[in-house]
């Protein structure tokens, strides 16, 4: 179960009090980010990794500082450096991202300040260090909690209605039918929601779909 926003606060002031002095990027900074999603009950290792290779426009490599496939890419600087440029840095990487790990949210940071950037709504928050506690409800997504918006013929449920529509149609083609079926999308349904029940762990069915099946599908009917 997630922790509780009391819980979550606390480890927030504490690690910003364990931090407020800190200023070099390469001494300290995968630390720094290790401790962060430990304020929200989260082992960093299961979800993001650092320095991800990645391709830009120009063929040049480059190397994101921290990416969780799919939700939130980091980009760290020294302390007193130019945020703007960071979150320029950020988006330069997006094209060498495949689609599914593109990410929801982009965060920069120079260990006193603070800019989360939210993409799919195209507003951003910004804050410092001895903050954290009073914003931590931005990060509601790496703690487990979701925000839920129901609105009458919302795009994202009718997209994600035709979608069920064509894989019954398409299961049905090739042996599915009946009430194995309809049992078989509702155990998919539960798979779903279960990630944000925190029946399974964060993105644990995602990340069985995307690592252990061929990019193609072409194994999944099994």
């Amino acid at each position: 179960m997630p922790l509780s926003w009391n819980e979550i606060k606390d480890r927030a002031i504490r690690f910003s009090k364990e931090w407020e002095t800190e200023s070099s990027e390469h001494a300290e900074a995968k630390t720094f980010w290790n401790d962060f999603f430990n304020v929200f009950g989260i082992n960093r290792r299961k979800i993001a990794s650092f320095e991800k290779p990645v391709k830009r426009l120009d063929e040049s490599t480059g190397y994101i500082d921290l990416l969780w496939k799919g939700t939130i890419l980091v980009e760290h600087k020294s302390r007193g450096k130019d945020l703007d440029k960071a979150y320029k840095q950020a988006l330069d990487y997006f094209p060498g991202l495949k689609d599914y790990e593109l990410p929801k949210y982009v965060l920069v940071s120079d260990f006193d300040r603070f800019r989360l950037y939210d993409l799919d709504t195209d507003v951003h928050y910004e804050f410092v260090l001895q903050d954290l506690y009073k914003n931590v409800k931005h990060f509601g997504f790496i703690a487990g909690y979701h925000k839920h918006e129901f609105r009458d013929q919302d795009p994202v449920n009718i997209k994600a209605a035709e979608l069920m529509g064509k894989l019954h149609d398409r299961l049905k083609e090739i042996g599915y039918t009946g009430h194995p079926l309809e049992v078989y999308l509702v155990r998919l349904l539960f798979c779903l929601f279960a990630e944000d029940t925190s029946i399974f762990e964060k993105d644990q069915f995602r990340d069985y779909i995307e690592n252990k099946t061929n990019v193609d599908g072409s194994d999944l009917a099994m």
